[in-house]
């Protein structure tokens, strides 16, 4: 890898981002946090197994959230299970980008049960992984930032797929971006 690596790819102050935020504002918490639990285990944690097959770790912070959400564990068991197991693969993981992004990825969709806005957190890290998985580690910040760009048209679809209208009880988010 000849340059250093972007941890994060995508731009908040991106039209679609703005919209992306403007829609997640309109959803509820259980909406949300279903959202991005599923978005993180369908389309990101694919990544990861791909790029380090028999690493359970990411997996295992998907299945603590749900088990949260399901009311079968305390935070507290979550918490240390994305910390401890999730992103510390990523910590590990410098010598494989993709994998790195992609375990910081699910790390945030994880943490989105405990905190909302680690949703955008879920955006830039994947948009991260796809891009270097598809295009590797040698392309232009144009060629980067259209993956991005995909990457938040898809997330946003799948919120959209999902979304309840005229939701009644929207969640509060304090974006600090």
């Amino acid at each position: 890898m000849p340059k250093k690596l972007r941890k994060m790819l995508g731009d908040v102050n991106e039209p679609s981002a703005v919209a992306l935020r403007e829609l997640i504002d309109t959803q509820s918490k259980d909406t949300i946090r279903t959202w991005c639990l599923s978005y993180a285990e369908d389309k990101i944690l694919p990544l990861f197994e791909k790029h380090c097959p028999g690493d359970g770790r990411p997996r295992s912070a998907i299945d603590a959230a749900h088990e949260y959400l399901d009311g079968k564990v305390k935070f507290t068991l979550v918490k240390n299970v994305i910390l401890n197991e999730c992103h510390a693969a990523a910590r590990e993981l410098d010598a494989n980008p993709i994998a790195q992004a992609a375990a910081r990825a699910v790390g945030q969709g994880s943490a989105v049960v405990h905190t909302l806005t680690h949703s955008l957190g879920l955006f830039f890290y994947a948009a991260a992984a796809v891009a270097y998985d598809r295009i590797g580690f040698d392309a232009t910040e144009e060629a980067y930032a259209e993956i991005a760009e995909e990457v938040c048209l898809d997330y946003t679809d799948a919120l959209r797929a999902i979304a309840v209208e005229n939701e009644t009880n929207p969640a509060k988010l304090k974006w600090n971006c």
